[in-house]
């Protein structure tokens, strides 16, 4: 079976692409457990004959890997030897993006998360069997998730309640704000109430999990209690501090501040490079 799945996909990527190219490949996957098509897109170093024991990077919002052309970042870290061959699958947002990403055990305040459940079954149940069947995976090496703003958020919601599936997560510009109860309430109070912070607080350790937190200095202008610093700072720093004290060493975390950085996609990419280095450069 090893041999065929070799050929299988050697085949496969020497037809379709050139020397030192990252191949995409693009699928509609329709999903049981959240009722609609879900689009995949898959970026695969063409260098591989195998997927088999190769990490595999799931990424939140995919939609936005193809407005920063993300093959474009891929290829030259990959073919200069800078980070190890990944295969990455960026999974599209649906129109309802509010309530499929989110915190799968507790909904926001507003209710919103109520499919967060159901995306974790899709990601887990329907997409991981998709990929091992679709390109003859018998294991991948390690798994990761990462994200963009809410999908960040969904990503380490997943990781953190799956920590024996994965090993690393990647959260950009994560909306950590997410709460179950409206900041204006008299008894609000963000070391209670924000969801995941309180979540790590309350689960278990997992000593083998890895965190990257990227965000910007403008990501926003809001400032919820007065501190002097923005938001999304705070709740990104919170977090952090949340698995420091649940026994995360610094090596396991890191945590990147940009300068001028916004909510957006040409931040997110330029953080990007820096996250892969972090999770699979060659020391």
């Amino acid at each position: 079976m090893y041999f065929f799945t070799k050929l299988y996909l050697f085949l496969r990527l020497m037809t379709n692409a050139k020397t030192d190219e990252v191949i995409i490949e693009n699928h509609l996957l329709y999903s049981e457990m959240l009722q609609r098509d879900v689009k995949v897109d898959c970026y695969i170093p063409s260098n591989l004959s195998t997927l088999t024991n190769v990490p595999l990077l799931l990424i939140n919002d995919g939609q936005d890997l193809v407005k920063m052309s993300f093959e474009e970042i891929l290829e030259p870290l990959i073919f200069a030897g800078d980070i190890e061959p990944i295969f990455c699958v960026g999974i599209h947002c649906a129109p309802d993006r509010k309530n499929e990403y989110g915190t799968a055990k507790i909904l926001d305040y507003k209710g919103r998360g109520a499919k967060a459940y159901l995306f974790t079954r899709f990601v887990m149940e329907e997409l991981l069997p998709f990929l091992r069947k679709n390109y003859l995976i018998y294991s991948f090496k390690e798994k990761a998730f990462a994200g963009f703003s809410l999908g960040g958020l969904c990503a380490m919601d997943i990781v953190w309640n799956n920590a024996e599936e994965f090993t690393k997560v990647g959260v950009f510009s994560g909306s950590l704000w997410w709460r179950d109860k409206d900041q204006e309430d008299e008894d609000f109070d963000e070391d209670k109430d924000r969801i995941m912070q309180r979540q790590v607080r309350e689960g278990n350790f997992a000593p083998w999990l890895r965190f990257f937190f990227e965000v910007g200095t403008l990501d926003e202008t809001a400032d919820r209690n007065n501190n002097g610093i923005i938001d999304s700072i705070d709740d990104t720093q919170s977090v952090i501090a949340a698995l420091e004290k649940k026994g995360y060493p610094s090596s396991s975390i890191k945590y990147l501040e940009l300068k001028d950085g916004r909510h957006d996609v040409p931040t997110w990419a330029k953080a990007f490079p820096e996250f892969l280095k972090w999770a699979w450069g060659k020391v």
